[in-house]
């Protein structure tokens, strides 16, 4: 391949994965999607709730849903001010919502610093509003809290990550209370496994969820590898 078209290629890889999440086309045509919104999972007797936004949340479900003592991840949309908001709105970078998943676990089996932990090794909390090729403040970095103890583990994370040296930037995740979780449509559940052979999938999360098991590796269900 000759110098010129290699560059070539090389622009139009680019510019295909700097289409990011929020623009790439979901199933075979827009007739196959379901468009309504997921239904939210009833809370089992024991269990708990945490909710994340780290950009893309295919790659994100699919991360948290590795791990032993959890029981379902949902995505959606959290912090901003629309109510019931939909792909495209959040799309716009106007509702104020950031892409999150709704995690469902069992807390006398991975406790929730535990969670903070996998988060921050999921994504780059140093990165302001974009993750990878995903830019716009729906893919910006933010722990929601429940409770005064899950603010302080947030907060305590937040400290040994900077404090690791693995950083030449600050974390910028957001700390904030839980008020509201959106589920997303019900085409984006489980998209990380129903689309395995498209572009975004295979060159952005897929080794994202690849690094993210090596590094959780003592904390994945049975039969899931790194």
């Amino acid at each position: 391949m000759s110098t010129t078209r290699f560059a070539t290629f090389i622009l139009v890889l680019i510019s295909l994965l700097a289409i990011g999440c929020q623009q790439r086309p979901a199933g075979n045509s827009t007739a196959e999607k379901d468009t309504r919104p997921a239904k939210l999972p009833t809370l089992q007797p024991g269990e708990a709730v945490a909710t994340f936004a780290a950009g893309c949340f295919w790659c994100t479900e699919a991360q948290f849903e590795s791990l032993r003592g959890v029981r379902e991840v949902v995505s959606g949309y959290a912090g901003g001010d629309l109510e019931n908001p939909t792909y495209e709105q959040v799309g716009t970078d106007q509702t104020g919502h950031a892409e999150s998943i709704q995690v469902y676990y069992d807390p006398n089996v991975i406790p929730y610093d535990t969670l903070v932990k996998a988060f921050f090794v999921g994504h780059d909390g140093t990165s302001l509003n974009r993750q990878g090729p995903d830019v716009g403040t729906q893919y910006r970095s933010i722990a929601f809290y429940r409770t005064p103890a899950e603010k302080a583990a947030i907060e305590a994370a937040i400290r040994r990550e900077n404090e690791s040296g693995r950083y030449s930037r600050p974390i910028v995740t957001q700390v904030i209370p839980f008020k509201t979780f959106y589920p997303a449509e019900v085409y984006h559940q489980g998209y990380y496994y129903d689309h395995p052979g498209e572009l975004y999938v295979q060159t952005v999360s897929k080794p994202k969820v690849e690094k993210f098991r090596e590094r959780m590796k003592n904390w994945l269900k049975p039969g899931v590898t790194s």
